[in-house]
């Protein structure tokens, strides 16, 4: 968040002269008696970032642009996009939009390339867990494998899915996230689909890994992609129906298993290698759609597929620029096909201002992973049956997507991050408690289900910390790194069951406390130093300085 300087708006110079900024970037001046004409901007007003909390006074016509650094020649200067900045273009300072010009266009957005990136999403999901599923018919028993077998698979398949995080966000990078996410759908839909012919131990290691080294860096390769496209606090709702995505995919996921693996004997095969067969195949089909449903920002949407005007108006791709940039400056400072190099890499890696949240990454779903990835089994060992116990993991996944959106709401509506993310962390605690004091030998299975399904259906912040995170990087090159390292720290906590999952729940909420605190410091801190400045000094210092990112003192951490 970039603090805005002005000496009472944009205003002439000695000369009688002000700066301003072509649609191509460049710098020109505009005599004094040209002043009138510059378009105004609109109300300062504390924006209603949902449509429920819009009043009935509420304008559609009213000049939705709010005022940035690029409105007064001071400081425009200072945060000018660079000329090979993909979106250069577009970029008109002068522009002006209103709110129900703004809000249209945010729907568009939301059904051209929001709604795909879900349906991407619940592609990962199908063939990242239906491995669930096919434990549930007799999966071990036909590859003569047993439970560590199965567990080392895990293992594997979340150290690969690990490891390929960084490298795949690099890729991504420099190839461009609408070229390399749909490489990565195809390779490894083809993996997928190839566990139809599983013979056994080693060659179900083998898809475990190579599924975790082609499906790893898929989601932070898209939350980049979604950061060209929204504001900051639109990602983060975003990122919650993107979770909720997931969640529509596990209970597909369920239902589609009740049926296919009803296919046991078609052709003398079992049901779970017709499932990862055919569940592979719709991978397939939709990484080759990928393709031509991904454009490469928002001002190169024009394709033989997308048609030749593409999908925004000329009109609607300044909106999507200006408003984005206008509000995060930072998102110019490098071309989208551009790579990381390895000095950049390791600046974004020693940012320790973001490794609070890699630790929340790192811990918040500790409490809950355990139980939630062997509930199939545990469900079988409470005497349910194979189709029992897949539709039985349908109630707590629709109670987590209620929950899970709902937080990601609220933290936007009252602008509290931190504490608003750990209330999964005291939503769980009391379940947690029950299931440490009792003999659940001896309590009715439902009552165990029960508990297990509140358990599981707990407010997850995962879109929230992610959201979090952009904000807090301020730089193209922070922000790419910092997204994968985050979910490598959020895979890594689920590597291994740890059996202190009430200790560590009682611990996250103490984490959480520490991190608020840490950035309200941080904040402090640069405050002390910003306000001791004057204005002239605050123009010098924009202009000469070498922090970048997240470390100037024009920045404030958001929590």
């Amino acid at each position: 968040m970039a603090t805005v300087i002005t000496k009472g708006g944009i205003s002439p110079s000695a000369d009688g002269t002000i700066s301003a900024t072509e649609s191509k970037g460049s710098k020109i001046n505009v005599s004094s008696e040209t002043l009138s004409s510059i378009p105004p901007l609109g109300v300062a007003v504390a924006e209603r970032r949902f449509w429920f909390q819009r009043a009935r006074s509420y304008d559609p016509t009213a000049i939705a642009t709010q005022v940035s650094v690029f409105d007064d020649p001071d400081t425009a200067e200072k945060y000018q996009p660079r000329p090979d900045w993909e979106n250069i273009h577009r970029f008109d300072p002068l522009e002006r939009w209103t709110w129900g010009e703004e809000h249209r266009l945010i729907r568009k957005i939301d059904w051209r390339i929001m709604v795909w990136a879900c349906i991407m999403f619940m592609a990962l999901e199908l063939d990242r867990a239906n491995i669930g599923q096919a434990l549930t018919d007799n999966f071990l028993g036909d590859l003569h494998m047993t439970t560590n077998d199965y567990n080392l698979g895990n293992s594997i398949f979340k150290l690969a899915f690990l490891c390929a995080e960084l490298p795949s966000q690099l890729v991504s990078k420099w190839m461009g996230p609408d070229r390399w996410i749909p490489s990565q759908m195809v390779l490894w839909s083809i993996v997928a689909t190839a566990q139809f012919w599983l013979q056994g131990r080693t060659s179900f290691l083998a898809c475990r890994a190579l599924l975790g080294i082609l499906q790893g860096g898929f989601i932070p390769d898209v939350i980049l992609y979604l950061s060209y496209f929204y504001k900051h606090h639109e990602l983060s709702l975003r990122l919650g129906f993107f979770w909720t995505a997931m969640s529509i995919a596990d209970i597909a996921s369920a239902l589609l298993a009740y049926g296919l693996l009803h296919m046991r004997g078609v052709q003398g095969h079992a049901g779970w290698r017709w499932l990862f067969l055919i569940e592979g195949l719709m991978t397939l089909v939709i990484g080759i759609f990928a393709f031509v449903l991904m454009p490469a920002g928002p001002c190169h949407t024009a394709s033989w597929f997308r048609g030749k005007n593409g999908w925004f108006t000329e009109k609607e791709e300044k909106i999507i620029v200006n408003r984005v940039i206008r509000e995060d400056p930072s998102k110019s400072d490098m071309h989208n096909r551009e790579p990381i190099t390895p000095r950049l890499l390791w600046q974004s890696l020693k940012d320790f201002d973001l490794w609070p949240i890699y630790i929340l990454g790192l811990v918040f779903q500790m409490p809950m992973t355990p139980i939630g990835q062997y509930l199939t089994l545990t469900l079988r060992g409470l005497h349910f049956d194979t189709f029992q116990a897949n539709l039985l993991t349908i109630p707590y996944t629709v109670i987590h997507m209620i929950t899970m959106l709902g937080i990601t709401y609220l933290g936007e509506i009252f602008n509290e991050l931190t504490l608003i993310a750990a209330s999964g962390q005291v939503w769980a605690l009391p379940f947690l408690i029950y299931l440490n004091s009792v003999d659940t030998t001896g309590v009715n299975r439902w009552v165990i289900y029960a508990v297990t399904t509140l358990l599981l259906g707990y407010p997850n912040a995962h879109p929230i910390q992610v959201g979090w995170n952009s904000r807090n990087s301020n730089t193209v090159r922070s922000r790419t790194v910092s997204a994968a390292c985050y979910n490598m720290f959020v895979q890594a906590g689920g590597l291994r069951a740890n059996k202190q999952l009430l200790a560590i729940c009682c611990m996250n909420i103490a984490l959480y406390v520490l991190v608020k605190a840490y950035y309200l410091f941080r904040n402090k801190q640069k405050a002390r130093k910003w306000e001791a400045m004057t204005t002239e000094e605050r123009l010098e210092y924009l202009a000469t300085t070498t922090d970048k990112g997240n470390k100037r003192l024009d920045f404030r951490f958001q929590h």
